[in-house]
């Protein structure tokens, strides 16, 4: 991945539009995937917004992390949990995330 490679090689906005595109599949197994892609540099950490890892849902994202207990998997959890105390899940569906990001692209 070139953002991996060097920051600012990659196109954030481009993988965001991924992200947004694999969140609205909502597959779990796309989960670690979102979260490779988020952290692969600090621009993209920043562009990547932490709901996109929820596609098929909050509950059903950590359920699924859970049992996969993967290194990887338990970060992205601890990540979500964290993320989840600070209140950034707060009124969070993943209907109103995707009507979001359909206004946002169609601007």
């Amino acid at each position: 991945m070139l953002e991996r490679r060097a920051q600012g090689e990659g196109d954030t906005e481009l993988m965001k539009l991924c992200c947004v595109q694999l969140f609205n599949a909502g597959d779990l197994d796309d989960v670690l995937t979102i979260w490779d892609a988020k952290r692969s540099s600090w621009d993209a950490d920043s562009s990547i917004d932490v709901q996109l890892l929820c596609g098929a849902g909050l509950e059903e994202t950590k359920a699924y992390l859970t049992a996969t207990n993967s290194p990887a998997a338990l970060a992205v959890l601890d990540c979500l949990l964290l993320c989840e105390r600070a209140g950034d899940f707060e009124g969070f569906s993943v209907e109103s995330t995707s009507r979001w990001y359909a206004a946002y692209y169609s601007d």
